[in-house]
């Protein structure tokens, strides 16, 4: 996966924080990120993971979205002025902020600021490509369409009748906005019929073809 800095080095990375007056914070688990965010910003999680959540009027928590490493969130999102949404550290995370106005001023003839751009874009690519596919897989209509269009995506984009889980079972239900009781009622329905095998995280698609939903 690419990374920010990548191709740079260090004596230049180095200048390119200190230029776009970058700033690494670390939240511990449960602490709120969104609160020390200022205007005009762009933050991206180095290593760690957060969630964005929504709290609805009744005060019932949603998971909208979850930032893993190289995850890229900006000040200027709506969300972030709505008392309704937080960005909260699911665990200890580390993450870099720099000012977004600086990035258009800096001095664009310098190569490792040209590869830190490629980067930027690429990162947000790929990020964008993951937001696609999980429309289209919380688009489905039941739990099981859901379940099977998220590991035909994964075996797609791995080359492999075998997903690694990248979270937890629970994460797993927050991601496909489902309940968990009835996420795991379908898991097993799915080994029972042997459409899949589980092995903790290992999910073994054992019909691969009958994935596209």
């Amino acid at each position: 996966m690419k990374k920010l800095f990548d191709n740079i080095c260090e004596k230049d990375k180095k200048k390119l924080e200190q230029n776009l007056e970058a700033i690494t914070y670390t939240f511990h688990k449960n602490q709120s990120i969104s609160k020390y965010l200022k205007d005009h910003i762009i933050g991206i999680i180095l290593n760690g993971k957060a969630k964005i959540i929504h709290t609805d009027y009744n005060g019932n928590s949603l998971v909208v979205d979850e930032l893993y490493e190289n995850s890229i969130f900006g000040s200027n999102i709506s969300f972030l002025y709505n008392s309704e949404y937080e960005i909260i550290a699911y665990e200890e995370t580390k993450v870099l902020i720099f000012d977004y106005d600086l990035i258009l001023k800096y001095d664009s003839s310098s190569y490792y600021y040209n590869q830190f751009l490629k980067n930027l874009i690429e990162i947000i690519n790929n990020i964008i490509e993951e937001k696609n596919n999980r429309l289209q897989i919380i688009s489905k209509k039941t739990i099981r369409d859901k379940l099977l269009e998220y590991f035909n995506i994964e075996s797609k984009k791995h080359g492999s009748s075998i997903v690694y889980l990248p979270f937890t079972y629970a994460e797993l239900a927050d991601f496909l906005a489902i309940d968990r009781s009835a996420m795991h009622r379908e898991l097993k329905n799915l080994k029972e019929e042997n459409i899949i095998d589980i092995k903790g995280k290992k999910i073994i698609l054992l019909y691969r073809h009958s994935f596209i939903i």
